[in-house]
Parts: structure tokens; C-alpha cells; sequence
């Protein structure tokens, strides 16, 4: 019989005061007795509709009901038999609008706590369990993942674990993609990241670093001169985009991008330890309401900012970051200015000085599906800042499409690729995750590098020999 309690188990967490000045993990897990206690309000639904809004189709009532029956090493195998980096997923998706959205229990009181319970399964095996790695038998097929992100690594765990002979070929020094250079510790700790790496190279995944593709080689020497049957494409959104206002090239003006991984990646809040000093004044306005001006204006206070201002142009209801990330940002003393929009960054001697913005009202409904916003005349006003961060979006980096013409691309960069395997316009070439998809969620990506692994199993089976 299911524990009927309406509300979900808290789960413990720093407290504002402390946490805005440390990049500790912000939420602290659960016990096991309270994910025992979470587990047991799962009402077991015969049809699953959790499983409908997970894009890698984790067996949502199954691995919970282990849970309840204390069986934690049982359900993290539960989770692997879909899930390759369930450790990062019970972090940082967005259970909310996804396997949490279809959670019968959500009806009449709070949906179960699916996320932090896949996050206490994969912690508690970390640190009890035993990675115990079956080797497939060996298939004599080499192929390349392009970028090591989590559409990259899905694809490639999958691949391994078919036996497929993977290497992974990372620009970074660090694999992990967006996992490490815009996530902050404080939201996924590096060190997991690094476990659930460690843990797909046990299945013989190599993982080159330093390796520009477009660069170093191209995917055309990948396919043709380095002996590889399948490339799959990665490689995510990382090229900013900006406002195209005056001032965007004064001193103290940064792409999110740039920003988080100075921090993030390079340790810029461990300076001088780490030899990446960042300057970022007192007074820092981070522009855009993504779930990356949460991190960006999160990070400023840690790094010991007075005053950080996220300036919007739509209104709080319209806001498309997780509420959980807009709740602890507001906790932390992050200050919100709604129907905002910059019009101008203002200069003295090259630095910033200010920002001068004007306010917005809410017009007719846009392709967005959502009103749009227009300027209320003569309501400017300037409000003064030492260093603006711009986080309004980013698409896929032009070099895998400027160096591989017969793959074709979208009028926003991004890769054409079919939804359901990847392909590509180039055979033996597939995508997915942000490259395709423009800027999206972490288990998204993973749900396409998952696809594209089973789509290059079925291509290379066809073209044995």
C-alpha cells in the first residue's frame, strides 16, 4: 500500500546565508531513510505515465519500488539498464516537465520526487556500490563521437556497450562538454562528472582531448584516412550570441559562455590557486532568464559581487528557467528586474560604467507562442554596473559545418538530422543534442545520442565487410 502523504520529502540544503558564499554543493541528498520514506508514495501506475516524459525512458516504478524495498545497488542497475550518467541526470534535469509532469500523485498534492530519488541511487552507489563491467564481444567497427557532452557520451557508452570500438574527440583539455564548463559545482560537482566518465572508459569508450574536429582532422579524415565506419556529431551550442547594442566590446562585458567556463572549467573562483583571475566589479547585471543567467548571476554572488541584477524582457511568468534555479537565485540575494530590456552598455576610459535599459510591456502573442514584448516610450533609465554578463542564447559552432560542405545545416546553424536517428545528409554521419537542436536540456541531448547509437548499430549492420 502507498504512503498516500500529499507533500514530497524535503530534501536538506546549505541555507542562503552560507551557501552564496561557497560553490559547495547546494542541495545536500537525501538519507537513505528518506528516500526509502519518498519511495514508498510511488502508487506503482500499471501503464507508467512517468515514463512517457523521460527521454531516455529510465524504468521510473520499477527502480523506485527497489528503492522502497531498500535495494538501492539493485535499483541504480535498474537505472543503467537506460541511463548513463544518472548521477548527473537526477541533478540537472528538469524532472518538473518532464517524468515528474506525468506523475499521477502530482494530481492531488506533489508528484514524487523522481529526480532526487535517481540522484540518492546513483550517490549511494558511488560510494557502496561495485561497477562491475561485462565486456561485449568485440565487433571489428571503429566509431567517432565528436564531442564529449552528453549527447556525446550517451552515444558513446551505448556504442561501447554494443562493442563497438569508440573514441571520443573532445576541443577541451577536460571531457564532459557543457557538464563542466557551464554547469557550476555548486549545481553538478565536477567530481561526479568524472566518475560517470571513468566509468563508461571501464567499457573501453578512449577519449582524446585537445582535439578540434574541423581542425586537427575533419570528418571527412575520420571517415576516410583514420578508419572510422560512423561519426556521430556532439559537439553542442557553444557560440554565443549577443544583443548587437553599443558597448557590447567594452572591458567587463562577457558572453555567459566565456564566464562560466573561466569559472567552472579554467576554477576561477579558486584564483589565486588556480591562475584564472576573472575581474567582475561590485555591481553585475546578467542579461537573459535561462536556466544559464540563473548559474551566471549564482556564480557573480559567490565570487563576491554586492549587487547582481538579471534583467528580462518578458515577465516572471514567462521565465524559462527551472523554478527551483529562479527560487535559490532569489534566496541568494540576486535581484530580478521583469519586462526589462538593454538598450545600450555605457563606457568610461573602455570599462563598463552602466547599462542603460527600457521597460516593457507585453504585446500580441509571437511565434514563440508567447506575447510579445514591446518598449514603453521614454521609460529608459540607467542603472550602474561594473561588468555585464550576456546570456540570451547560444547556437552550434560553424566549424564542423564550414569544413564538412555536404552536411546540411539549418538557417540557425544547426545540423539537419532526423529526429529519430540522427542522420545526417552525409552517410555514415549522424548528430543530435544542441547541435541539432540548438540549446536544450542535458537528458535531451542524451536522448539523442541514445537514438543515434542504436541508428549507427542498424547502419553498420547493413554494411558488414
Amino acid at each position: 500500500m502507498a504512503d498516500m502523504t500529499q507533500d514530497r520529502v524535503e530534501m536538506p540544503q546549505q541555507c542562503p546565508e552560507e551557501r552564496r558564499k561557497n560553490f559547495d554543493e547546494v542541495a545536500l541528498g537525501y538519507t537513505e531513510e528518506m528516500a526509502v520514506s519518498e519511495a514508498k508514495r510511488c502508487l506503482k501506475c500499471k501503464h507508467k505515465p512517468c515514463m512517457n516524459g523521460c527521454p531516455v525512458m529510465v524504468k521510473i516504478p520499477e527502480f523506485i519500488a527497489l528503492v522502497a524495498e531498500r535495494k538501492f545497488e539493485e535499483a541504480y542497475n535498474k537505472i543503467s539498464e537506460t541511463s548513463s550518467l544518472p548521477a548527473i541526470c537526477g541533478r540537472v534535469c528538469p524532472q518538473e516537465n518532464q517524468c515528474e509532469k506525468h506523475c499521477v500523485r502530482g494530481i492531488k498534492g506533489e508528484s514524487v520526487a523522481i529526480g532526487r530519488l535517481e540522484r540518492f541511487v546513483a550517490d549511494w552507489h558511488i560510494k557502496n556500490g561495485k561497477d562491475e563491467v561485462v565486456l561485449p564481444e568485440r565487433k571489428n567497427k571503429k566509431v567517432a563521437v565528436v564531442g564529449s557532452g552528453p549527447s556525446g557520451l550517451a552515444c558513446a557508452g551505448d556504442l561501447a556497450k554494443m562493442g563497438y570500438d569508440v573514441t571520443v574527440f573532445e576541443a577541451f583539455h577536460t571531457p564532459g562538454g557543457v557538464l563542466v564548463y557551464g554547469i557550476p559545482q555548486f549545481r553538478l560537482p565536477k567530481e561526479i562528472v568524472k566518475t560517470e566518465i571513468e566509468k563508461l572508459k571501464k567499457y573501453g569508450v578512449k577519449i582524446e582531448t585537445n582535439m578540434v574536429i574541423g581542425k586537427v582532422l575533419s570528418v571527412d579524415e575520420l571517415l576516410n584516412e583514420e578508419g572510422f565506419s560512423a561519426v556521430f556529431i556532439g559537439t553542442g551550442a557553444g557560440l554565443p550570441s549577443f544583443m548587437k547594442i553599443e558597448g557590447e566590446s567594452l572591458n567587463g562585458v562577457y558572453s555567459a559562455n566565456e564566464f562560466l567556463t573561466r569559472i567552472n572549467l579554467m576554477k576561477a573562483y579558486k584564483f589565486p590557486e588556480y591562475d584564472t583571475p576573472i575581474y567582475f566589479g561590485k555591481k553585475v547585471a546578467v542579461v537573459g532568464g535561462g536556466n544559464v543567467a540563473m548559474d551566471a548571476a549564482r556564480c557573480a554572488m559567490r565570487l563576491g559581487a554586492e549587487n547582481v541584477y538579471v534583467l528580462y524582457r518578458r515577465s516572471e511568468e514567462e521565465l524559462p528557467a527551472r523554478l527551483e534555479e529562479f527560487e535559490h537565485a532569489k534566496e541568494e540575494g540576486v535581484e530580478f528586474s521583469f519586462l526589462t530590456s538593454p538598450e545600450k552598455i555605457l563606457g568610461e576610459n573602455g570599462w563598463v560604467k552602466g547599462i542603460e535599459c527600457i521597460r516593457m510591456e507585453l504585446g500580441e502573442i509571437d511565434s514563440s507562442g508567447r506575447c510579445r514584448p514591446v518598449p514603453i516610450e521614454g521609460s529608459e533609465y540607467v542603472v550602474e554596473v561594473d561588468s555585464v554578463v550576456i546570456a540570451i542564447g547560444q547556437t552550434p559552432n560553424p566549424l564542423i559545418k564550414n569544413t564538412t560542405p555536404d552536411i546540411e545545416v539549418n538557417s540557425r546553424g544547426c545540423i539537419i538530422a532526423k529526429e529519430k536517428t540522427g542522420e545526417t545528409s552525409k552517410v555514415g554521419v549522424f548528430a543530435g543534442g544542441d547541435a541539432v537542436t540548438g540549446a536544450a536540456t542535458v537528458i535531451l541531448a542524451m536522448g539523442a545520442g541514445k537514438n543515434a547509437a542504436t541508428a549507427i548499430n542498424e547502419y553498420l549492420s547493413k554494411t558488414e565487410g
